[in-house]
């Protein structure tokens, strides 16, 4: 495996947000004006004022982002530079002789953030009394706009961040082989790959089928369980699916709100981790206060327009009836908000299914929510691609 005991490529990176900044947000957040109290249920038209207010309150008063800082700093970063993309990455050197490289993707609301509680179980297993041998090398990069990797000067598709991705992993990373865990757009993106730039992909592990099914005339017809899942699915993303109509047509207008009030922003990416996990509850989201203040402060320091120029792209995504012959799994939480699919819908896509997991517990982030769950299924996968190796 290249990169063995060589340097990563690209230049070392650690997060510092400027100290004005973080004084700026302070201010703002000291002259946040509440909107009046909701009309309708809590949390069925939005963020409750009663939960803005207490997360307002523990932001102002009890986050500590320097130390949030030192804790993702305690991973090696690179910023790469992928033609003319630079990437910031995470990566950590797995335990072992020859560790697989494991690539971990995020989507929106979400970041790196959601990712960063896997590295060092999956990098360092003896850490966890397991064998340093199945240690695998994790590598988080952030899309062009996530995170801490600089927006593009215009909108980019999933298409151009998988080729993004594979070219990194392939020709400047030189990974022979490497598997892609992937949840919301990061499932998206590792589809793409799957079935346009497959070189060196050894194996593909989603939350998510990874793209739209094309029944075709010669294929066989969609069997009722298949039939009543997607009902399902058409009903359950209705009430929640506003958000992309929005981002998808006017995120400019949007991007104004989200870049003069913090907890504008906030509010907006914390209806989505309650709604995506604990839907028709009226508990807290299942997330540390600080966990999710960390998440929106990524976006708060760099900005929130281009991650939302993906959703631009939502309806240029082709059905295809072709099967991707990259080893596949599936790792589908019950509470997401898309419904788990049939096990047959996905083999009509994969050919080679691994791993077909459909979990007791758990919504949209279940690495930040059911982190250990999460590590017991993604080493089930990989060593189940492990055969290929031999």
């Amino acid at each position: 495996m290249a990169q063995t005991n060589q340097p990563w490529p690209g230049r070392e990176y650690r997060i510092d947000v400027a100290q004005d900044v973080l004084d700026d947000l302070r201010e703002r957040l000291t002259r946040t004006r509440f909107p009046p109290g909701q009309s309708g249920p809590d949390w069925g038209t939005g963020t409750p004022l009663d939960y803005a207010r207490r997360l307002h309150d523990h932001w102002l008063n009890r986050f500590d982002w320097r130390a949030y800082e030192a804790r993702l700093n305690r991973f090696e970063q690179r910023m790469i530079d992928v033609d003319g993309h630079p990437i910031h990455v995470i990566v950590e050197r797995g335990s072992g002789s020859d560790p697989t490289p494991l690539l971990l993707a995020n989507g929106w609301p979400s970041s790196f953030v959601e990712m960063v509680g896997l590295v060092e179980r999956l990098a360092h297993p003896e850490r966890f009394g397991g064998d340093p041998e199945s240690g695998v090398t994790v590598i988080i990069p952030s899309m062009p706009g996530y995170g801490f990797s600089p927006p593009p000067p215009e909108a980019i598709s999933p298409g151009e961040v998988a080729r993004l991705w594979s070219k990194m992993m392939t020709k400047i990373f030189c990974f022979g082989r490497y598997i892609v865990f992937g949840c919301d757009w990061g499932s998206a993106v590792g589809g793409i790959l799957a079935s346009q730039y497959s070189e060196g992909l050894a194996g593909l592990v989603m939350t998510t089928t990874g793209g739209v099914l094309d029944v075709g005339p010669n294929d066989p017809p969609l069997t009722a369980e298949e039939m009543a899942w997607l009902g399902r699915m058409q009903r359950q993303m209705g009430p929640e699916s506003a958000y992309q109509m929005v981002q998808g047509t006017k995120p400019q207008s949007l991007a104004y709100s989200h870049a003069d009030s913090p907890m504008g922003l906030a509010c907006w990416i914390v209806e989505k981790f309650h709604g995506w996990t604990i839907n028709g509850q009226q508990a807290d989201p299942p997330f540390a206060m600080d966990d999710l203040l960390a998440n929106v402060m990524v976006y708060w320091v760099n900005g929130s327009l281009a991650p939302m120029w993906l959703y631009m792209y939502l309806g240029a995504f082709k059905a295809s009836n072709e099967r991707s012959r990259v080893p596949a799994g599936f790792i589908f939480p019950p509470a997401d908000m898309v419904p788990p699919a049939p096990r047959s819908y996905v083999e009509r896509m994969y050919e080679d299914v691994r791993h077909y997991r459909v979990l007791d517990a758990g919504g949209h982030f279940p690495a930040l929510e059911i982190p250990d769950v999460m590590i017991e299924e993604l080493q089930r996968f990989l060593r189940a691609c492990e055969r290929d190796r031999s």
